[in-house]
């Protein structure tokens, strides 16, 4: 059985389950509550706890994937004043309605009040078969009724979190110990708070306190409700702020990785904190082409985009929400198996143009709400600003690597193309005169040799230039290295290289640029500086690339050395500072007379660039 029909199978055996514990608590509910309501005891205080029922249920504490509420000594309040049929049906038809007024799955508007009812009238089962047997008659009338209640409450908080706990852990997705211990440590703080609510209630109402009437059940269960209330409150601003911190989280990271090869491996890793699906496709759009970036979760093994879908994604221009996908799923709806049941599509836009597509899944329909909704649109405008980014540099690689295949094409038309025309001229000349003129042409095939001669050098080096810079071959640390042994044996000065932080790839213009800057720094320091010593530093930041070289030579004026850059062009300090600026580098050159130079080059990490931009760049060669 493969991964996907197993997923099936638990997918329908916990549907099948829900379906069970629906029809059960739908029976008991109309057989042993619709059917046997009579008239309230007390009409106005049986009001009131249903109203604060209904506040307390409305409002409950987020976990995990669920929601959980202090509302037992409310239900605990109606089942002893108006029975068990009036706390049945009114329990029931209350958490129904919050399910539907939130927009719930149909088969949730009936398995979550399913559940609560089955596990209410199993407990009344229990409590009214063990409580009559018990040989309390010597305790006191409270501490009676508080074991009533504990023989009450103890088995629903049981089978209530049991029945749960089978459909959690029949349903495809993971439900792990951790999981179960979190959700089991908020339940056992609801018992706890609900138990002592409820010895309170008792104490209180043993005391003579005058008339117990709906006003002291108000002044009673009020603080019960703010606490709920309040708690709910909390809770979800935590849910906020921590949603917020791992936006925060992954915005700062993404940004880092801007020209990093691994965002992908990152975002897939981290996507689950910011926004809980079951499944995720990601598209990037290039020239009018989607192309696949990363996938997860409930897809069909086998698939592929049609051109129906790309139509269907290129017209999608807003965020989109199919709550049903048995009714409409959109586009690319038909990859993702019969599971997933609701479909959120999140349109990378920049300056309105369409960039890619983050399609994300649930198996529950009407699953994603507003806050979700706004989590996905935030993650596609920062995906969007990076997919934009990444392109950009791509392009200024290739603008660059053009620009110098126009430098060559022109040095080989006006050098040696220039050279090659005029000695196949002369030759020609030569060839006519031959047998009138043979001094002539012995001179004309003489300077026609010449300039073959020096056709023939420039040709080479135009081939050595087309070469493979050292950086290209060996890599910039270990371009240095040999740049600097062979200085050291030509020179005999001291050079010593110190490196910092895990070597990490650079791209091909970045370790040109700095390989050069490096090796210009060198040369000026011994031409000119007349330099006995020379310290380069090579450090891998987390934010940045840095470059350093100092020598101990006799030092200049910036300001004089810059007007003479300016009279006498060379690759001196305005030429390295133009070098740094085309991968958005800063250059510091900190000197005095008499106080040796020091040369500081910082490469920002959006200059880094992975292999997937390499590739693209050199693609245009």
């Amino acid at each position: 059985m493969s991964h996907s029909e197993l997923l099936q199978k638990k997918e329908r055996l916990s549907r099948l389950f829900l379906l069970l514990i629906s029809i059960i608590g739908t029976v008991i509910f109309i057989q042993f509550g619709l059917v046997k309501l009579t008239a309230p005891n007390e009409p106005m205080i049986f009001a009131l706890l249903v109203f604060f029922l209904f506040i307390v249920e409305f409002f409950p504490l987020p976990i995990w994937k669920g929601t959980l509420t202090i509302s037992f000594p409310l239900v605990y309040a109606i089942y002893v004043i108006d029975g068990l049929p009036y706390t049945l049906v009114f329990y029931g038809i209350i958490v129904a309605a919050i399910n539907l007024i939130k927009w719930r799955p149909l088969r949730l508007v009936f398995f979550n009040p399913a559940v609560l009812i089955v596990s209410l009238y199993c407990a009344h089962l229990i409590s009214t078969s063990v409580y009559p047997v018990l040989p309390i008659e010597a305790y006191s009338r409270v501490i009676q009724e508080i074991i009533h209640f504990s023989i009450l409450m103890l088995p629903f908080y049981v089978l209530n979190n049991f029945i749960v706990d089978i459909v959690l852990a029949v349903r495809p997705q993971v439900y792990s110990l951790k999981v179960w211990k979190r959700k089991m440590l908020q339940e056992m703080n609801s018992f706890v708070i609900s138990y002592g609510y409820l010895v309170l209630f008792y104490f209180l109402g043993s005391q003579n306190r005058g008339t117990i009437d709906v006003i002291s059940f108000f002044f009673f269960f009020s603080p019960l409700v703010c606490f709920a209330l309040l708690s709910s409150i909390i809770a979800h601003l935590k849910k906020e702020k921590a949603k917020l911190k791992a936006l925060f989280s992954i915005s700062s990271e993404l940004n880092k990785k801007i020209a990093a090869a691994d965002w992908l491996t990152f975002l897939t890793e981290n996507l689950q904190e910011f926004i809980d699906v079951d499944a995720w496709v990601l598209w990037k759009r290039e020239r009018d082409i989607w192309k696949l970036k990363t996938v997860s979760g409930l897809l069909k093994e086998k698939w592929a985009l049609t051109e129906q879908m790309e139509h269907g994604l290129d017209s999608l221009g807003q965020l989109t929400v199919y709550h049903n996908t048995k009714k409409a799923a959109g586009p690319v709806g038909e990859i993702f198996t019969s599971e997933v049941a609701s479909l959120l599509y999140a349109p990378l836009m920049l300056e309105n143009e369409l960039v890619g597509m983050f399609v994300f899944g649930r198996i529950r329909t009407k699953s994603f709400a507003e806050e979700d909704m706004q989590s996905a649109a935030t993650l596609a405008n920062q995906l969007a600003v990076l997919i934009k980014t990444r392109w950009l540099f791509a392009e200024q690689e290739k603008r660059l690597i053009l620009e110098e295949r126009n430098r060559i094409a022109r040095e080989i038309h006006d050098g040696v193309a220039q050279s090659l025309a005029g000695a196949i001229m002369n030759l020609e000349t030569a060839q006519r005169k031959f047998t009138k003129m043979p001094e002539d042409s012995l001179r004309l095939m003489n300077g026609s040799t010449e300039k073959l001669r020096l056709s023939l050098k420039e040709v080479r080096e135009s081939i050595y230039a087309l070469r493979p810079y050292p950086t290209e071959r060996v890599g910039l640390l270990s371009a240095i290295s040999t740049k600097i042994k062979a200085v050291e044996w030509e020179s005999k000065i001291p050079i010593s290289l110190e490196t910092r932080g895990p070597e990490f790839q650079l791209s091909p213009m970045v370790e040109k640029i700095m390989f050069e800057i490096c090796r210009e720094s060198i040369q000026n320091a011994m031409k000119h500086a007349e330099a006995s010593k020379i310290d380069i530093l090579l450090s891998y930041q987390k934010e940045h690339v840095l470059l350093k070289v100092k020598d101990n030579g006799k030092g200049f004026s910036l300001f004089q050395a810059m007007i003479k850059a300016r009279e006498h062009p060379h690759f001196g300090i305005l030429h390295m500072n133009e070098a740094a600026e085309k991968i958005q580098a800063t250059l510091q050159v900190d000197s005095k007379e008499g106080a040796g130079t020091e040369i500081t080059l910082t490469v920002p990490r959006m200059g880094i660039e992975g292999s997937e931009l390499r590739d693209q760049a050199y693609a245009s060669r």
